[in-house]
């Protein structure tokens, strides 16, 4: 009995944290956090208490071990964002196996204490975004070398931004817009900081040069903002160096000199660099004077022989006669001018000229060369004032909302550059710049664009506004969030995996752009014909079911000046390859985009609906073989259209022509079959012989329902 009494007295001992319901290190660590609130609104802390000795039950608390025997489960996570929560962050460290720390859109005031993190040297990521924290930013997040997402962005921090921040070399967010940073950015900034895919330091008062490495952060990817700050000198051309999808925002700095024409700089708007007044050079409209004069000495420079006066160089400035030409030759210019000026006026406001009535006295100011008090003679000078047009009273955004919202180019080709754009309000839409075409027709091209924008159909990408001015045409329309048909055929390229679409999900698509372009032939208010309808131009929407975009942008392109998707070079260069295909019975050796041409686009410039049948067709066809719509063979390629009508020919298996994903259904395959004869017929050569798409639409609705 006397032996048994120490090892009653240890069980005691060991049982004692169990019995008192000791809270443990990492709940103690986060209760310092609750007794800094001063108000929680919404009762996100009501569950946070010492009497639970594990605070993995706690809101927005999240541990590691999930469903694991653990006896101590650490907290790796603190997740509370936009809670209302009215606090000063503590000075006590928080828990050391914290990993993540999310306390956006709430109102935290005060500094961000450096105790506050100095324990948690595994933090990945600090997300502060839109509180009221202000003082300098801690040279300690420098110690947090596991740190890949800092969000501080929307607060009051001050001062510069520390260089310790370079030793966080796996970062690959950086948020500090919207705060009161200064100075200069820390050397090494880019060459460091190389994982970086996100960066955003606008609306602060930064300063000094953009530095030249920014240019080697590869991996960027979206909007690099550098807007609203204080930066000077010139852009470096090494900024060309981004990827090219990235959208570099300048604005509003104090920047100069030519604009580099290079890489991502390359076919930019003017609205990247508006706001920067010591800029010049395309896009923008003021030219770059000469760098030097060559009449102007430089310092340490003689002047020009021909410069020079005839004496033996002890004057420096003209002559007496030379001074005295000058002024008399200036004195005669004025008198000259303006004798033209009164002569103007008297013809514009003599008697005669006003009983000709206003058309006439107009005219005669034209023809004297003087400045008239008429409107100006075509639309396209007015553009300049015209702001964002609405066509959908949904658009609740205006021009400067959209011009500050975050910018991520989808996709370029020969008629601009697709952005993805997110407003502040979370509101996402897809902007088309069309660029700052030459023909200024700004009536036309508002007459077409406002007939676009009135067609409305679950099927077609609804355009809600535009923006015209003499350098800048943008189209607002719904952003589609799954991407395009290509990808969902083929797979995005770059990546290793790739879902095939099932067939019911391909059925949905063939019926709904059958009956978008249905409706548009026969339809809308100008019965529009596509013209340029390929698997690039069907988006997806979050349920697969397709959107036809870009209908109507060949014209709109044409009428701003930008290049056509089908101009007649590119038909030459087509008919040039047909030309000098050896077998012609095997196919032409064609571009990619045209292989969902018609056969006759190459004859007539003008599209016609049977031109959108025909590409119809291929797409079914694309859909139904998996196949790209030029087909590689062992010593030649032709396009899918001859290549299915060989295997017809050669009586081929089906299993031959079906993708292999379809052909392993085979109680599809009656239906697949089906389609397959639909989409023949509308890839007939001779296009009298073409259904219309009404037809089409109503043989894929008799298809099995269940699609």
């Amino acid at each position: 009995m006397a032996a048994a009494l120490p090892l009653l007295l240890l069980l005691l001992v060991l049982a004692l944290p169990a019995a008192t319901n000791a809270l443990t290190a990492d709940g103690q660590a986060l209760l310092a956090f609750k007794s800094a609130v001063v108000r929680d609104p919404t009762g996100a802390l009501a569950d946070w208490n010492a009497s639970a000795a594990d605070p993995c039950s706690w809101n927005g608390v999240a541990c590691d071990g999930a469903g694991a025997s653990t006896v101590i489960r650490r907290v790796v996570a603190l997740s509370l964002p936009r809670k209302g929560l009215v606090a000063t962050l503590p000075a006590s460290a928080l828990p050391a196996s914290l990993r993540h720390l999310n306390l956006r859109g709430n109102r935290l005031f005060g500094g961000l204490p450096p105790a506050l993190i100095a324990g948690a040297s595994g933090l990945q990521s600090l997300v502060l975004y839109d509180n009221e924290l202000f003082g300098p930013v801690p040279t300690e997040l420098g110690d947090l070398p596991y740190l890949q997402i800092l969000d501080l962005s929307a607060n009051s921090f001050n001062g510069p931004l520390p260089g310790s921040i370079l030793k966080c070399r796996r970062l690959r967010t950086l948020a500090l817009g919207r705060n009161n940073l200064t100075g200069q950015l820390p050397p090494g900034f880019g060459q460091e900081l190389s994982a970086l895919e996100r960066l955003n330091l606008s609306y602060n008062r930064l300063s000094g040069a953009i530095p030249d490495d920014i240019g080697n952060l590869s991996r960027l990817e979206g909007t690099v903002d550098l807007s609203h700050n204080e930066f000077s000198g010139p852009i470096p051309a090494t900024l060309g160096n981004l990827p090219e999808k990235v959208y570099i925002d300048l604005t509003y700095n104090h920047l100069s000199g030519p604009i580099p024409q290079n890489g991502a700089l390359e076919n930019r708007g003017p609205t990247a660099f508006m706001g920067n007044p010591g800029l010049c050079g395309p896009p923008l409209k003021n030219a770059c004077l000469p760098s030097s004069n060559p009449f102007v000495p430089k310092d340490g420079e003689s002047a020009p022989a021909g410069a020079r006066g005839n004496g033996s160089g002890r004057s420096k400035g003209l002559g007496k006669d030379a001074i005295v030409a000058i002024i008399l030759t200036n004195v005669v210019g004025i008198l000259i001018i303006a004798l033209v000026f009164f002569y103007c006026y008297w013809r514009a406001a003599s008697p005669k000229e006003k009983g000709r009535g206003a058309s006439k006295a107009s005219r005669s100011g034209k023809d004297c060369g003087c400045f008239s008090r008429d409107e100006p003679e075509t639309p396209s000078e007015q553009a300049e004032q015209y702001s964002l047009v609405v066509l959908d009273q949904q658009v609740k955004f205006d021009l400067d909302e959209l011009l500050k919202a975050s910018a991520f180019v989808l996709g370029k080709s020969g008629i601009g550059i697709v952005y993805k754009v997110v407003l502040e309000d979370g509101l996402i839409t897809a902007v088309r710049r069309l660029g700052e075409g030459g023909l200024q027709r700004f009536k036309e091209f508002q007459s077409e664009v406002e007939a676009i924008g009135k067609v409305r159909h679950p099927n077609i990408v609804t355009l809600r506004a535009y923006y015209w001015s003499f350098d800048e045409k943008l189209l607002i329309y719904d952003y589609i969030p799954n991407g395009s048909l290509s990808s969902a055929i083929h797979g995005k390229p770059g990546t290793m995996t790739f879902t095939p679409l099932p067939w019911d999900a391909r059925v949905k698509i063939m019926k709904g752009v059958a009956n978008g372009i249905s409706f548009l032939h026969e339809f809308s208010p100008k019965k529009y014909v596509h013209g340029d309808l390929r698997p690039k131009n069907v988006l997806l929407g979050m349920d697969i079911e397709p959107f036809i975009s870009d209908f109507g942008l060949g014209r709109l392109a044409n009428i701003a000046g930008v290049a056509s998707p089908f101009s007649q070079s590119d038909r030459v260069g087509v008919e040039k390859a047909k030309s000098q295909q050896p077998d012609a019975s095997v196919g032409p050796l064609v571009s990619r985009g045209s292989c969902y041409q018609a056969p006759e686009a190459l004859k007539t410039l003008k599209p016609s609906q049977k031109w959108d049948i025909y590409s119809y067709g291929v797409i079914l066809l694309e859909m139904i073989t998996g196949r790209s719509p030029i087909v590689l063979l062992e010593t030649m390629q032709m396009d899918l259209v001859q290549w299915v009508q060989f295997c017809i020919e050669e009586k081929k298996p089906s299993s031959n022509v079906l993708d292999a994903f379809l052909a392993r259904d085979s109680e599809r395959e009656d239906e697949i079959i089906a389609v397959l004869k639909v989409a023949l017929c509308c890839v007939e050569a001779n296009p009298e012989r073409r259904p219309s798409m009404r037809h089409v639409a109503e043989t894929l609705e008799r298809l099995n329902d269940s699609s």
